[in-house]
């Protein structure tokens, strides 16, 4: 009881916070953000947060792309005239169409000084770590914001774009790289490859720290276990943010199940997707954020699309437990069973065969089934493999799937976010 008490005064000093800085967004977004004018007719007399989310409509990726269509190509949510926007980004089109992205200068900073914030909890130290980006440098945000975040700090930061997943690892062992950070899926490419050479496993290794984002599953036990027998001795952490936010939450220091938000740049809800109305703790919804930060572009009660379940600190800040859960757009129903892909990674990540896989949506007529493929190593010849990964799904989902398994090499790899559902049709 005394700590639910002292979790509630906490929560009420953050909150006194947010919205000390959320009014002051309100009253220079009214007066020359043509795009929120348009919507926020009611919320100009809000006197609290709870006011303001009673009265404020919800935003949905939806109304972004309509707003950029009737205003090409950067849409109105703009708080300042077009020359003070000095960043350009868009989406990575993995949910949607791709979305372009305009920052200012100081909106830039606000999110560089949030990746500081994430570095320092993470112990980065300037001067000591150097920071590898195997990215591709392209027009998403990645982790654009990131890199001249640790180059700010005095970290050395070296990009990996434009090369193949072998010179990465021996640009990584050549410069002593101590960090990576990279999507789950592409550092544990990386993992295997380097398993697979044998100078490369026998390397003098200098990395300690693989920070993953851009998919769910970094928080995930399955997925930090098989990065942990790739890269023995070197910490997983989480994070996660979108180009329409920026960073959102990192992973707690003090336990690795958890994302924390950064709840000075952000009021996050966490909202019954049915209901709309808000979650108890344990409970899992949709997040729903309002930047504080980002003036230039804000967004005001986005719906993100990323389920998480509702936690508390000790110190009272808002934690994600067990990170990204899934998608809601991503969801499907397969024979009147609910399917999140998050589920069926979990479920296949439990194999050390599994190198990779697909799964196929396959709809003949109004039927949908699903086949997964799996790719195994070429030394695997156990022929039990897929009747047992059959099983354990049975046993999960109460479904039945198909499962092949391919040989090595068979499958794509992914540099950025994983796209490993297709969908077909017979």
């Amino acid at each position: 009881m005394l700590r639910s008490e002292e979790i509630d005064r906490a929560r009420h000093a953050i909150r006194l916070r947010q919205w000390e800085r959320l009014r002051a967004l309100l009253d220079t977004v009214q007066m020359t953000n043509a795009f929120h004018r348009r919507r926020l007719m009611n919320v100009a007399v809000a006197v609290s947060l709870e006011d303001y989310a009673a009265r404020c409509p919800l935003m949905t990726k939806k109304l972004l792309v309509q707003d950029r269509e009737n205003f090409p190509p950067y849409g109105s949510n703009h708080t300042y005239p077009l020359e003070n926007y000095t960043r350009f980004c868009q989406t990575s089109g993995t949910t949607g169409p791709p979305l372009t992205w305009l920052d200012s200068r100081d909106d830039w900073g606000g999110m560089l000084g949030l990746w500081q914030q994430i570095f320092d909890e993470f112990g980065i130290e300037p001067g000591e770590d150097r920071l590898f980006f195997p990215f591709s440098f392209g027009p998403f945000l990645g982790f654009w914001t990131a890199f001249e975040a640790a180059s700010r700090i005095g970290c050395l930061v070296i990009p990996g774009g434009g090369m193949s997943t072998n010179s990465r690892l021996q640009l990584m062992l050549d410069h002593r790289v101590t960090v990576i950070c990279t999507t789950p899926t592409y550092a544990m490419h990386l993992g295997e490859l380097k398993e697979q050479n044998d100078t490369l496993r026998a390397g003098s290794w200098a990395l300690r720290r693989i920070v993953v984002a851009g998919e769910p599953g970094g928080s995930q036990p399955e997925i930090r276990a098989r990065l942990a027998k790739l890269w023995p001795g070197v910490q997983v952490l989480d994070h996660h943010g979108l180009t329409e936010t920026g960073p959102v939450s990192y992973q707690d220091p003090q336990d690795s199940g958890r994302l924390r938000v950064l709840e000075d740049a952000y009021f996050a809800e966490i909202l019954d997707p049915a209901s709309g109305k808000e979650v108890l703790e344990g409970q899992t919804g949709e997040l729903v954020l309002t930047t504080l930060h980002r003036l230039g572009s804000p967004m005001l009660r986005y719906r993100t699309g990323d389920l998480v379940k509702k936690a508390y600190a000790p110190d009272g800040g808002l934690c994600l437990e067990g990170g990204i859960l899934g998608r809601l757009d991503d969801m499907i129903c397969v024979r009147g069973v609910n399917i999140y892909p998050t589920a069926v990674d979990a479920v296949l990540r439990r194999f050390p065969e599994v190198m990779e896989y697909q799964v196929r949506e396959v709809r003949q007529g109004h039927l949908l089934d699903l086949k997964v493929v799996v790719e195994v190593p070429l030394t695997v010849r156990d022929p039990s493999v897929a009747d047992r990964i059959a099983l354990a799904l049975r046993d999960t989902f109460q479904l039945r799937m198909d499962v092949e398994v391919v040989p090595q090499g068979t499958l794509p790899r992914f540099e950025f976010k994983a796209r490993r559902w297709i969908k077909e049709r017979r």
